[in-house]
C-alpha cells in the first residue's frame, strides 16, 4: 500500500489527468461535518458488500479522521485484488491542517 501525503494529494488532484477515486471511509455524520470535495463515503463497515462495485484497478484514495481506518480499508482492498490503493496519512485532520485551514474540523 502506498501513503500519501494531504500536500502530494492536492498536488495529484491538480495535476492528474485521470481522477482519483477518493474513498471516505468514516461515518456518515463525520462526512457530513467535513469531507474532502469529491469524496465518495462508504462506511468501514460497508466496505465488504460495496468492493464488488468498485473498480479494482482505478488509483482509490482511501481517506478517514486520521489515518487508522484508512489503512485497515486500504490493506483489506489491497488484499482482495485492488492494485492502486493509497492512504491519506493523517486524514481529514491532517487535511484541514496542511491544505484548507477553512475546512470545519472535529
Amino acid at each position: 500500500m502506498q501513503n500519501i501525503s494531504p500536500r502530494d494529494l492536492l498536488v495529484y488532484l491538480r495535476d492528474s489527468q485521470t481522477q482519483p477515486l477518493l474513498l471516505d471511509v468514516r461515518e456518515p455524520w463525520e462526512f457530513e461535518t467535513c469531507h474532502i470535495t469529491g469524496s465518495t463515503l462508504i462506511p468501514m463497515r460497508d466496505i465488504q458488500q460495496a468492493a464488488a462495485q468498485l473498480d479494482k484497478n482505478r488509483d482509490t484514495v482511501v481517506i478517514c479522521h486520521h489515518g487508522i481506518r484508512s489503512r485497515h480499508v486500504a490493506y483489506y482492498l489491497e488484499q482482495n485484488g485492488f492494485t492502486n490503493v493509497i492512504n491519506l496519512e493523517g486524514g481529514v485532520e491532517r487535511w484541514a491542517q496542511d491544505v484548507d485551514p477553512g475546512m470545519k474540523r472535529y
